[in-house]
């Protein structure tokens, strides 16, 4: 089904390890025209996807972490061209909601083989900038911001547990208006995170129940009050998969306009991109992604195999 793919590579990824000999070993028995772009600096990935798709490449990958996935994505909205996720990056948050493995050889084999299907995502987008997971405001922005490049270097994951603390030491509770699909809510929180996927990277843990990446709605959750014990039960509430923790709420929309009084840090996909107030709208199956056949599609081809 894909028989030319170009990959665009970000070397700044959080994992270290040689990419381009497992393309070749999967990709040239399988008779697939591969070529690379190589990312220097922020924007380099939508340029580079929107020149493959206006070449015709029947597929755009993307190697790197969930800001890279962002770029490539958002470089892709209105082309049809599906992409193709490699994962490389220290949390591969989109490739845990879409069930795509962490395995850079099981990844490359849903372009080489019969075992994908095309799923159709949704994206958000703030004034000209989208985001394919999540944005956050206040302490969730600012955990992100803590948990720069280095610190992710040196410690991997975990570095965001470390951002997360000392997020929770230096973020103020503000008072959010809240224009939910013309709804005006009006509540105290230390973050309010705008979500598209659910996914928090792991464990088979989302932020809330039902947060679905192709229903054509966003995610809004607040959490209201800042002491560690508010936090636990919030965790408590993620791990258990329902929303009966006291200090969050959880609401959908198309169109979402943020204001935060003080002012609160807005990150959108690992990016800190300024400060509240935001317009938020969310961009219904915006981009085409490859994905795994459902299990029970796969087992049913299986045995259709066997038998014949």
């Amino acid at each position: 089904m894909f028989k030319r793919i170009h990959i665009i590579i970000n070397p700044a990824a959080g994992q270290e390890r040689p990419v381009l000999n497992i393309f070749n070993t999967i990709f040239h028995p399988a008779e697939i025209d591969w070529q690379v772009s190589i990312t220097h600096k922020p924007g380099d990935a939508i340029r580079f996807a929107k020149q493959a798709a206006q070449d015709g490449v029947d597929a755009v990958g993307v190697y790197g972490g969930d800001g890279s996935v962002m770029e490539v994505a958002s470089g892709l909205i209105g082309t049809n061209v599906p992409l193709a996720i490699f994962p490389g990056g220290t949390a591969n948050v989109m490739s845990v909601e879409l069930g795509i493995a962490s395995d850079l050889a099981e990844a490359c084999a849903l372009v080489s083989g019969d075992a994908s299907i095309i799923r159709e995502v949704d994206m958000g987008q703030i004034g000209d900038r989208y985001f394919i997971l999540r944005t956050g405001i206040g302490m969730e922005a600012n955990m992100v911001e803590g948990a720069d490049r280095d610190l992710k270097n040196r410690m991997g994951p975990v570095a965001y547990w470390v951002a997360a603390l000392q997020a929770l030491r230096e973020t103020k509770v503000s008072k959010y208006r809240m224009v939910l699909d013309g709804k005006i809510i009006e509540s105290d929180g230390i973050t309010c995170i705008v979500n598209n996927a659910g996914s928090v990277g792991g464990g088979g843990l989302s932020i809330a129940p039902n947060i679905s990446v192709s229903d054509g709605l966003l995610d809004v959750v607040l959490i209201r009050s800042g002491d560690l014990g508010s936090l636990l039960s919030v965790a408590a509430s993620v791990v258990a998969g329902n929303e009966d923790a006291q200090p969050l709420d959880h609401w959908q929309a198309k169109e979402i306009t943020i204001e935060a009084d003080p002012p609160q840090t807005v990150q959108t996909d690992g990016e800190v991109i300024g400060q509240t107030p935001i317009t938020i709208k969310t961009l219904p199956k915006a981009v085409r992604i490859i994905v795994p056949k459902p299990v029970t599609e796969q087992a049913a081809n299986a045995q259709t195999a066997s038998a014949t």
